[in-house]
């Protein structure tokens, strides 16, 4: 992966004495001027911005390139197609609310969806769901693949089939984009790792030792999270060492990240956060902290699932991540295969950008990740 510059500018909210300088910590306390102000403005300039590119290099497009026109509903709907769903894995908040931008989307185009699939980040199970479902005969199948060499095989029957196919975040291995599948539709991963990066940094006044919990699969969108957390952390803030990284592989994966983060805790009694790559193996970190009786432990991840929500609501543990907007990247899914079905040509790779969340603002990012309102509990959580 190219290496990557990150720029900033001028530090912003500052307030000065004839002593120190300091700024608010999203967690209502006060961090040092320089590094606070420093996280801040990186934060500031990645706003919008979509720091990765595709599986095979491909300059990001926005999900605006990909609406449909009133005409072009029209042609849609007059098909009356069908389409497949074939998840890697269905048991989170980002899957249900993929499914769920995917569905209501569908549904407004006059597209009937004949399959939800489930594979438990099992390859094996996957390539038989998508045999299952191709029996069905769908116009349209969007999918993400467990393992882009295992699955190969059985995606190329998707294209053999005349089905329009649609991946989220990962393509299998082999595989080009506007010959063997439509596009590919993520979120800013590489993004979304730097703006936990910076969270953390912020909370950690950009100095300390901390822990890295990667996902050791194979997965393009994951290693780019860890790509991006690593280089800025490496690049901008050299006081920040991280002086253990390990992988997990799953499926259990809150239940492997804490077992991960007790030994980590255990063996660095100096340790002052962790970055889990997504929001269940940061639950098992808190659970890994609460049992140790770590709760000034910072834990920074990527995904707005409801209990590390919660835990930013009540300003516990967690300290801040980047959010994907999978409802949104649903909806721009099923445009692009609807618009196939008219031979509207989509862009090979199309990003929407990372949404950095905090204590601060977590009940107003579900709103924008969902779609939706933040739950009762959620809204109950929140500290004032």
């Amino acid at each position: 992966m190219e290496r990557r510059t990150f720029l900033f500018v001028a530090g912003m909210g500052v307030l000065c004495t004839a002593s120190a300088c300091t700024v608010e910590s999203s967690s209502g306390g006060t961090t040092d001027s320089g590094l606070g102000s420093k996280a801040d403005a990186a934060l500031k300039e990645l706003q919008g911005k979509v720091l990765s590119k595709g599986p095979n290099g491909e300059a990001p497009a926005h999900a605006s390139d990909v609406e449909l026109t009133d005409a072009e509903i029209a042609q849609v709907k007059a098909k009356g197609a069908t389409a497949a769903l074939v998840m890697h894995y269905a048991g989170n908040d980002w899957a249900t609310a993929q499914i769920a931008g995917l569905k209501a989307e569908f549904a407004r185009l006059g597209i009937k969806v004949i399959a939800v699939t489930d594979a438990n980040f099992n390859p094996g199970q996957q390539v038989s769901n998508i045999e299952t479902v191709l029996a069905r005969r769908p116009d349209i199948v969007v999918s993400i693949p467990t393992d882009p060499v295992a699955t190969a095989s059985a995606y190329r029957k998707v294209t053999a089939s005349g089905a329009k196919l649609v991946f989220m975040d990962n393509v299998p291995k082999g595989f080009k984009g506007g010959v063997d599948y439509e596009s590919v539709v993520s979120a800013d991963n590489f993004g979304n790792g730097a703006v936990s990066a910076h969270l953390l940094a912020k909370a950690l006044d950009g100095k300390g030792d901390i822990g890295v919990i990667y996902h050791s699969a194979d997965f393009f969108v994951t290693r780019q999270r860890y790509d991006g957390f690593r280089q800025v952390v490496e690049e901008q803030y050299p006081e920040m060492k991280i002086v253990k990284s390990q992988g997990i592989a799953g499926p259990d994966f809150a239940g492997d990240a804490q077992k991960v983060a007790d030994a980590m805790i255990s063996q660095n009694p100096k340790l002052a956060g962790i970055w889990a790559v997504w929001d269940v193996p940061a639950e098992g970190v808190m659970a890994a902290a609460r049992s140790a009786g770590r709760n000034d432990l910072k834990i920074s991840t990527e995904d707005l699932g409801t209990n590390v929500a919660i835990a930013l609501a009540q300003d516990q543990l967690v300290v801040g991540l980047g959010a994907q907007q999978p409802y949104q990247q649903g909806v721009t899914e099923a445009r692009i295969g609807a618009g196939a079905l008219i031979g509207k040509k989509a862009p090979v790779y199309v990003a929407l950008n990372a949404l950095p969340v905090t204590h601060d603002n977590v009940l107003e990012s579900w709103k924008q990740v969902y779609n939706s309102e933040p739950p009762a509990d959620l809204q109950k959580a929140m500290k004032k």
